[in-house]
């Protein structure tokens, strides 16, 4: 479904549905056109409206791609990435792709599904005629901006989560949850993928000095270029400490095994002497000079002595 945006020479914004007016602005108007759930009907209108080239329709037939920029001479091809979460479980997010193309007088926006980062940044453009009146490019960071501080409290959140987890496993307090521990780092590592081309582009744009981009949006997207940078910073940093989570709960786990093998070990030691002391007296021979009561208080008293001799040995070793 197309949404057209338009800011006219006389200042007035007007918003439209429908492909009447998803074409080239009038000179001295300034358009944004939204495109959701693309078909090929829709992509083919703007390829021939705009004399869009075939292989950047194509992308915007194919959702999953890397964060990127391609230059087309007379527009440049943007494509941007950002996460939603889960109402019901934070650590399910859901990836975002939007594919822009910002030529002058115009930008277009297309997108597989909605996004309340997108709808926000629509909003207020259609409530302040002054986002359109920076240009396209401005409309385009402040798309950008708006998705990377969308993405930002979900990176938090699951770095809180993982906070809480490895202190868990360093204090002892309760078992550590590993599926827990491994959903979070597979989120880690997915948006990992996502946000690391996301910052090369985004720094890419910036820096490219180019017409399309006003000195104002380009000042704004270096900001937000530093602001992506720390994402995948902490983003990278959580996918380690989810890895040295598991490492160190494992490193615990090993370590209880032990002990609980060198206790079972002492009480082997102890007893095993009382084996041999009861199947040495227990032999059933007739001449064996066992039937008396001195024996009997020998063998007794091993039974107790024994024992207790290897308890003190082993306490006085700190073994137990």
């Amino acid at each position: 479904m197309f949404q057209v945006l338009d800011l006219g020479p006389d200042g007035r914004l007007v918003t439209s549905d429908g492909d009447d007016r998803a074409a080239p602005p009038p000179d001295g108007t300034v358009r944004w056109i939204d495109l959701v759930e693309p078909d090929a009907p829709a992509l083919e209108l703007l390829r021939m409206r705009f004399d869009l080239h075939p292989l950047a329709i194509e992308d915007c037939a194919t959702f999953g791609l890397q964060s990127k920029i391609d230059d087309y001479e007379r527009y440049l091809f943007v494509v941007v990435h950002s996460f939603t979460a889960s109402t019901v479980d934070p650590l399910e997010i859901q990836i975002h792709e939007i594919h822009a193309f910002v030529g002058a007088g115009y930008l277009i926006t297309v997108h597989d599904n909605p996004l309340p980062s997108h709808e926000a940044v629509w909003a207020k453009a259609t409530a302040d005629k002054g986002s359109l009146e920076r240009g396209p490019s401005w409309i385009l960071y402040r798309h950008i901006d708006a998705m990377v501080e969308a993405t930002e409290p979900l990176v938090l959140r699951i770095r809180e989560q993982l906070d809480d987890l490895e202190w868990a496993t360093i204090e002892g307090t309760g078992d550590v949850d590993l599926r827990q521990v491994f959903r979070i780092k597979r989120t880690s590592v997915a948006m990992r993928r996502v946000i690391r081309p996301l910052r090369d582009t985004i720094g890419i744009l910036h820096r490219r000095n180019d017409p399309r981009i006003s000195q104002r949006a380009m000042l704004h997207l270096r900001d937000v270029s530093d602001h992506i940078a720390r994402l995948a910073e902490m983003v990278e940093e959580t996918r380690e400490v989810a890895a040295g989570v598991v490492a160190s709960h494992q490193a615990f786990a090993a370590q209880k095994v032990n002990e609980v093998m060198r206790q079972l070990t002492i009480f082997s030691a102890i007893f095993l002497p009382l084996s041999f002391i009861v199947g040495f007296f227990g032999q059933n021979f007739d001449d064996l000079p066992y039937g008396s009561e001195v024996w009997l208080g020998t063998m007794i008293a091993s039974l107790i002595l024994v024992p207790a001799g290897l308890f003190e040995w082993f306490r006085r070793n700190r073994w137990l």
